[in-house]
């Protein structure tokens, strides 16, 4: 085993120690995690889950909705989650999307990983995060999610510098943890637990179980 891959896996297995399993994307159905991953840049996921329930309440979370649905009423269905005009634009093109595939979505996720990836960038207002969270969560695809919990705490325990890029830093970790995509998964869901409780932009490094293996360790 590569020391890298040594040092990954042992900063994943601390965290699952600390966090256990988290069950993540929180969805019921996989056009919800869709949603979820439009809704929630830029947003804590609570306001992002305020708006997934707005939707649910209004029977407007399908992809057929979403298109038939005027823009200034879908952007006051998810305001709670901010930026709303903004999501809900971005939510009527990925619709248009998934319409495209008759909204089957076994049909759009069908073929392979980088053509489905590049496909997805190509929709308004969809990036690389949000693609690969997609990708990850709704589709099943070992696809790492590089998000800003992600590069703050590898950055913090000496694992990347922090100046990567997104593909940069994801290609690490593809190369060093295999295609895994329930390791993906579960990592990256407790990189995110990490990052909201301990691993904080000021740290509480006194509740953090990876304090001893940190470059920035601050009184808890």
């Amino acid at each position: 085993m590569g020391v890298l891959r040594a040092r990954l896996l042992e900063l994943y297995r601390c965290l699952f120690e600390q966090y256990g399993p988290q069950h993540w994307w929180p969805g019921e159905s996989r056009f919800e995690v869709m949603a979820g991953a439009i809704l929630t840049q830029s947003a804590s996921w609570a306001n992002a889950a305020a708006a997934i329930s707005s939707l649910k309440r209004a029977g407007a979370l399908s992809a057929e909705a979403i298109r038939e649905m005027p823009l200034d009423e879908l952007a006051r269905l998810v305001r709670p989650s901010g930026y709303y005009n903004a999501k809900a634009k971005k939510l009527k093109a990925m619709a248009e999307w998934l319409g495209g595939h008759g909204d089957d979505l076994d049909r759009a996720f069908d073929g392979d990983t980088a053509a489905l990836r590049g496909e997805l960038l190509s929709v308004h207002g969809i990036g690389p995060e949000t693609a690969d969270s997609i990708l990850l969560y709704a589709a099943g695809r070992p696809v790492f999610v590089v998000d800003a919990y992600a590069r703050r705490i590898l950055g913090r325990v000496g694992i990347i510098s922090g100046g990567e890029s997104y593909d940069r830093l994801q290609r690490l970790l593809h190369d060093n943890l295999g295609a895994d995509a329930a390791l993906f998964n579960e990592y990256h869901a407790l990189l995110v637990a990490a990052g909201k409780t301990a691993c904080r932009r000021q740290p509480k490094c006194g509740e953090c179980c990876i304090a001893g293996r940190c470059l920035r360790v601050m009184p808890g």
